[in-house]
């Protein structure tokens, strides 16, 4: 605990370890409160110290942390992320995440008083509500919505009416959060609004408003014509939460449009992903009665098109099942022990990058994988794959000389399986959709 007095350094470096020491893994809880009183400090602005003391401050969680977070929000000295981090976190104060808001260790589950924290952070809304920084507007929603302000409603409808369309979808879930009576009025304004990312966002809210039958068929058959993909996808997610009594005619005529080939491959899995989590037996009937699957492939050709890239790339460096980075290089880290990743999307195609998943020994990689193969003439060759292209294959065997043998003189050829597992059983169509997406992009 007397790590703490590294705290009272002259050296913004060493005061920045000592944070790090204090704050994160297990922690050295006895000199939280230390921390915590760094946001009071001026002289240093150093963001991994700043972050680390809101974290402290949050995790004491006396009264003395919050004034001091409450007062550290209003300051015109720090940098805008970090007055926004200050903010949310005080968002967050009487529930907060189980999760360090640093490293993301696990902390436990915190309960706390709501209404004490609301009463604190009022009088001071005026000083929060000058800032025209975008991240800390949206912090800003967030808090409302996060401590159900809804006597503050009318500073998140003004906040519909920014530039910002992140400051605009901020307003608008904290709407949702207040379960605000203007929320019907702002989701359909947001549905006509100039910006694609802002009419996804309202479209995902469709299940929080009341609207006819007729309405709702007119709404997608609108955005079935021209709207975006993630408009698209949105709006089918949010009629997976409406009750079939509305929803069945919409997703029977998309489910015909699918068997008849006329849907957008980008939301192929969606309709089947809304109809397969739905309650309507029918429609599932009628679901399992359209798929015929003669290989893999066929059954996951609906991960090829529509994935999330940020989604994608946050899956292949962090997911713990699938742990693609421990096998995979990509930009210069993770391992050696499969293809370097980094130009893959320039390489293989979209099909390919799909079947490495769910058929890893269908197509090996060159310098990865080993083949036997029969020739035409009774002989046989067994080899680590080095080239391939569509005239030959190049094998590294015991000679000292590559092995090249023209594809037509092969009568028969066999992939020993691949060190890639079948991804089938680690991932989900939905997050090998976004995994195609991101490594397609890697060009």
């Amino acid at each position: 605990p007397e790590i703490k007095v590294f705290l009272n350094d002259q050296d913004e470096y060493i005061v920045a370890e000592a944070a790090r020491a204090i704050n994160d893994d297990l922690s050295i809880p006895e000199a939280l409160p230390a921390l915590a009183k760094m946001v009071e400090q001026t002289k240093f602005k150093s963001e991994p110290l700043l972050r680390r003391a809101i974290s402290a401050c949050l995790r004491v969680g006396d009264d003395a942390s919050l004034n001091m977070l409450i007062q550290m929000a209003q300051r015109k000295d720090l940098s805008p992320s970090i007055q926004a981090e200050a903010m949310a976190t005080i968002g967050t104060w009487a529930s907060p995440s189980e999760t360090d808001r640093v490293d993301g260790r696990y902390r436990g589950v915190v309960t706390r008083d709501a209404s004490a924290v609301v009463n604190k952070v009022k009088p001071m809304l005026a000083n929060f509500i000058s800032s025209k920084e975008p991240s800390v507007m949206i912090s800003l929603a967030k808090l409302l919505g996060e401590l159900k302000m809804t006597d503050q409603s009318s500073i998140l409808i003004n906040m519909f009416k920014n530039d910002s369309v992140d400051v605009r979808i901020a307003a608008l879930n904290g709407l949702n959060q207040l379960k605000d009576p203007q929320l019907a009025a702002i989701v359909d304004q947001g549905m006509h609004d100039k910006n694609t990312r802002m009419r996804a966002a309202a479209l995902g809210l469709l299940d929080k408003v009341e609207l006819s039958k007729e309405s709702l068929t007119g709404i997608v058959n609108d955005f079935m014509k021209k709207g975006s993909p993630n408009e698209q996808q949105r709006l089918i997610s949010a009629l997976g939460k409406l009750p079939s009594a509305k929803t069945e005619t919409i997703l029977s005529k998309l489910l015909d449009d699918m068997k008849a080939k006329k849907l957008p491959a980008n939301i192929m899995l969606d309709v089947t992903e809304t109809i397969e989590k739905s309650d309507n037996t029918a429609l599932k009937e009628k679901l399992k009665a359209s798929q015929s699957y003669h290989n893999p492939m066929e059954e996951y050709a609906s991960a090829l098109q529509g994935g999330n890239v940020r989604e994608g790339y946050r899956f292949f460096t962090e997911n713990l099942t699938a742990q693609c980075i421990k096998c995979h290089a990509m930009r210069g880290s993770g391992s050696n022990v499969g293809p370097d990743l980094t130009h893959i999307g320039s390489t293989l195609t979209r099909e390919q990058i799909l079947q490495a998943m769910v058929q890893p020994s269908e197509r090996l990689a060159p310098g990865y994988g080993v083949v036997s193969l029969t020739l035409k003439d009774g002989s046989e060759v067994f080899g680590k794959l080095d080239k391939e292209t569509d005239k030959e294959l190049t094998l590294i065997t015991a000679n000292a000389e590559p092995l090249r043998i023209p594809v037509d003189r092969i009568a028969t050829r066999k992939n020993i399986p691949s060190s890639m597992p079948d991804m089938t059983k680690k991932m989900t169509k939905h997050e090998m959709r976004d995994v195609v997406e991101f490594l397609a992009a890697m060009k």
